[in-house]
This record gives structure tokens, sequence and C-alpha cells, in this order.
């Protein structure tokens, strides 16, 4: 952490929920040597000119020196992202791998898995660009980003910016619309405070019950655990199935209260066997209710809100009924602004040390502080059939999951199609437990 006299051209606040992300990388580096990054994949129907890519994401990097940042603080304690003016810093940080007969034993998730498990270079490098060319015409790309620097719908807005200005050899001019600049948020103290004290009692409400969670070993990051995924991916008309499943089970546009029963459910047998015995679910969940004109101005940094669940371990197999309760605590949590209270008091505690916040963190659960992590991206914010020429087969996220819990479910959309992505800190569970959660995931979401 570095302190300086910045100028307003070169440096942005961050927002109580960019220092909550800049905690879980903390916590996510102390555990397993790699931060809070996360990995946008596309898998493409044939090949790309690496040259080409290269040389295309090179010259649209140049106009973002946002993207080679660093966390800094100014002399009144509010800490801001400073980056530098027009330069190449590092260089692209892009890998080339071909999947052919000498790597016949690697499969293309676990080249995937290396993509997003590799430390950046160094505390300016955020951004990775990788290429796996297949032994057919299938091709992907992905970019691994640090999730301080976009969220997941910033990330794809971004490659679809990318995209629409491939051909520009020329000044990139849409970048003046992007917001670059943020208050200090260091006014209205009292009101914070107060935002800080309703947070505290929904936290000791929530922790009178145990906590239910797998238990895992928080050590030093020696020990370089990687992160497992698994991919279901599940076609238009099997997608256009469950929608409809969701809409008449929990209401138009309640998708989201449906995926988070489902996973509970989904995974509520494997946390039954590996668990420690406990009353309920602590599910922390991010909505993103952004435009895509809001997404194209509030490109770079974090703009979801949050949201507490707690779920009854002895309620879950009833579906139905669970619904209604995501759904009730959703419109109790909105009515009493649980997630203005949490940003609020995020900005308060901006002004501490992220390792004195990681201690604050873990303090309410006895340092358990989810039973799993959720997400439901909603639309896709890439609206471009194809990447440089290439038609999108699919397009999906690869998240790591902080440590605790180890262990998230995440759904997506891209043209139609609905993906599920598992991810889990190694060694948490068996490749048999999550060949189970993958079957039960399918019966339940596809009614089979």
């Amino acid at each position: 952490m570095y302190f300086t006299v910045p100028s307003s051209k070169n440096k942005r606040y961050l927002s109580g929920f960019d220092w909550v992300m800049g905690v879980i990388d903390h916590i996510l580096k102390r555990s397993t040597c790699s931060g809070n990054a996360s990995q946008i994949v596309f898998e493409l129907d044939s090949p790309v000119e690496s040259a080409d890519v290269e040389n295309s994401l090179n010259r649209f990097l140049k106009f973002f020196p946002v993207v080679q940042g660093r966390i800094s603080r100014d002399l009144n304690l509010a800490p801001y992202w400073r980056f530098p003016g027009m330069t190449h810093g590092n260089g692209l940080n892009l890998d080339v791998c071909h999947l052919d007969s000498s790597t016949a034993q690697t499969s293309e998730m676990s080249l995937m898995r290396e993509w997003v498990n590799r430390p950046f270079r160094d505390e300016q490098d955020h951004l990775s660009f990788h290429l796996m060319y297949t032994k057919g015409p299938k091709t992907y790309f992905g970019m691994t980003f640090d999730h301080r620097l976009f969220d997941a719908r910033g990330a794809e807005s971004f490659m679809h910016l990318f995209q629409e200005n491939l051909h520009d050899n020329g000044t990139i001019h849409f970048h003046r619309d992007i917001r670059m600049t943020a208050s200090a948020d260091l006014s209205e103290w009292k009101d914070k405070f107060e935002a800080g004290r309703h947070l505290n009692r929904k936290i000791i409400a929530l922790s009178k019950t145990s906590l239910k969670y797998i238990p895992v070993t928080l050590n030093h990051c020696e020990t370089k655990k990687s992160f497992q995924f698994m991919l279901i991916s599940f076609n238009e008309h099997d997608t256009e199935r469950i929608f409809a499943r969701a809409f008449e089970e929990a209401g138009y546009l309640m998708a989201m209260p449906y995926f988070l029963a489902v996973a509970a459910q989904t995974l509520h047998e494997l946390f039954e066997r590996k668990a420690l015995p406990a009353d309920s679910y602590i599910v922390p969940v991010s909505v993103d209710k952004r435009s895509s004109g809001d997404i194209r101005q509030e490109l770079f940094f974090n703009y979801a809100s949050m949201f507490l669940f707690q779920i009854h371990a002895h309620a879950v197999q009833d579906r139905r009924t669970l619904i209604r309760d995501i759904k009730k605590q959703m419109y109790e949590q909105i009515q009493s602004c649980f997630p203005e209270n949490l940003l609020k008091a995020a900005a308060l505690l901006r002004i501490a040390p992220v390792s004195f916040l990681r201690k604050i963190f873990l303090l309410p659960f006895e340092g358990k502080f989810a039973s799993f992590c959720f997400s439901h991206i909603g639309r896709c914010s890439y609206l471009s059939p194809e990447f440089m020429g290439a038609k999108i087969n699919n397009l999906f996220h690869m998240p790591r999951v902080p440590v605790p819990p180890g262990i998230g479910i995440f759904f997506n959309s891209y043209n139609g199609m609905l993906n599920v992505v598992i991810s889990w800190l190694d060694g948490l569970v068996g490749d048999d437990d999550i060949g189970t959660v993958e079957c039960n995931l399918r019966k339940m979401l596809c009614g089979k």
C-alpha cells in the first residue's frame, strides 16, 4: 500500500463494495496464493489468428491505463485506484496453447483451470488472456480478470467494446463516456455508523442459528491450493423449459430465487454428508440490476448489490416453500435497505487495513461467513454473436470462490443457453461428490 499525492486525472476512489472485493482478494491470497480472480471464456466454432488477437488487444488496451493500476491511499486515508498515463506497462499477458497429441491426457477444462488459478505477474497486472486451439475447429479464448477491476457484467461489456472497435486503428472515442472518477465519500459519518449498526443487528440475528459449512483448512499460500471447476451447459430447448418452470414456480422475472432454491437443494445432500451438523445455510448473493447503458458507463470496478439469505436445513426439501421464503427475505432486505447499509458500512471501514478487515469478516460465524456462494448473472452484456470473425458457441464464467466457504455455484446465460459452473477449492470435496451434484442439478432443472 502506497501513500501518494495524486492528481484527479489518475485516480478513482474506491467504493465500499470495491473495498469488500479488496478484502476478499486479501483473503484468497493468504489462503491460496492467487487472489480474487474470475474468468470469462468464449467457446468459438473456428480458429482465430493468434497474431491478430495479440495486435488487436495491444491496440485496444493502450487506451485504458486503468488496467495497470494499483491501490493507494490519499492523505485523507481514503483508498483509491491509482493508474499511470498512456503506457504499455508490462506488455500484454497472452498465452497460446495447442491441444494436440502431445497433450492427449490434458482436457480443455484442465487448461482453463490453470488459466484462472495462475497468479498475476505483479500488483499492477490485473488481466491475462488465453487462446487454446483444440484438435478440431473449436477454439477457446479466455480473459482472466482481477475482480477488483471488473465485476462479471463489466468484464463482459469490456470484451464487447473490444469486439465493437476491432477495426478502429485510430483513437477510440467511446472511452470518454466511461466514468473514471468517484467521490471519496467521506461525509455523512453519522449515516454510515447507523448503517453499520443495522448491518450488525442483521448479522447477529443470522448468527443465532448454527451455520452449516464444509470444513476447510486455512493454510498459508505456500500450499498453493487451486480451484476446480465443472461446467454444465443446457441447449436452447432445455433452457427455454428451465426458465418457463422458473417463472411458473417463482414468478415472472424471478429466476434468481428459483435458481438459488435449486442450488440449495442440489448442494443439501452433499452438505449432509460433508458438513458439520448445523441448523441453516447462509448464502451471500450479488445482484446486478444495471441496464446495458449503465454498464457501458460503469465499466470498471464493482456495482452489484449484495443480499444475505438464510435457508433452514429442515426446509430445503420443499422447493415452493423455499422459493417463497427466499423471495420474502429479498423483499424484507430491500425494504430495510440491507444492500445500501452494507455499502455504507463498507465505505466507513475503508480507512482500516485489509488485514484488519479480514479478521472482522471472519468474526460473526467463527471464521465461516457463508455456507456457499451463489450468483445468477442476468442478461449477458456481450451482445455480439462472434469474436474476431469466429462464431461464439458459448460464453461462460469461471470464478474463484472466497475461502471460506471455498465452494460456489454460478448461473449465466448466453444466446438462449443456460450455463451452470460449480467452483470448489481443491480437496474440499471429491470428484464423486461433484458428479452427484451434477446429476442432481440436471434432474432438478430439467425435471427428469
